[in-house]
């Protein structure tokens, strides 16, 4: 009786380990511009609020028609002003960039992800606490941002798109007629 007991516990113990770490695959979104479409894996294992905060937004459609309000050469591409850079909703060139959503600000998820090209990473404030809905993509490698800002995702096709975005001004990077998110699909 004992050996039985024995080896169901030791096939529980088995069972239960294999279904806890089972791999789960990570969500994936489809970022739309006028260039072409851009495909990206969320990293919710390693930033599973900030992921959860961009796919509500996507699949609530606040995200489309906002514009890529800052765009840096050789460094990124920034948007997600969903309250101030929507371009089909009360644009405003001048406050884009200052906007958030009307949900509350997330805590930080500093990770080990290195922001290189292709790395999506939440903008904020000087408080890291203060990500809410603004995003960026890296065009290459910024390791001052490692785990200083959260990332959160890494565009697997297209790429190439989103480097045929509108670049801003010199230094700050505004700009004028910017490019937009057509659309985030969730898949």
């Amino acid at each position: 009786m004992k050996f039985i007991l024995n080896k169901i516990l030791v096939f529980l113990i088995l069972f239960l380990s294999t279904i806890k770490g089972e791999a789960v695959e990570n969500p994936k979104i489809i970022l739309t511009t006028k260039y072409g479409d851009v495909k990206i894996e969320l990293f919710k294992d390693v930033a599973p609020n900030h992921v959860n905060r961009i796919l509500e937004l996507s699949k609530e459609g606040k995200y489309d028609g906002v514009a890529f309000h800052r765009v840096i050469d050789g460094f990124m591409a920034q948007t997600g002003d969903v309250q101030h850079g929507n371009t089909k909703k009360g644009f405003n060139a001048a406050m884009a960039g200052t906007g958030a959503s009307n949900l509350p600000d997330l805590t930080q998820e500093f990770n080990n992800t290195s922001h290189e090209r292709g790395i999506l990473s939440m903008a904020r404030s000087q408080d890291p606490n203060s990500a809410n809905s603004q995003f960026f993509i890296c065009f290459e490698k910024a390791p001052h941002l490692d785990r200083q800002y959260t990332a959160f995702g890494k565009v697997l096709e297209g790429m190439e798109f989103v480097d045929k975005l509108k670049k801003g001004e010199a230094g700050s990077g505004a700009v004028t007629d910017p490019d937009i998110i057509v659309k985030i699909t969730v898949l």
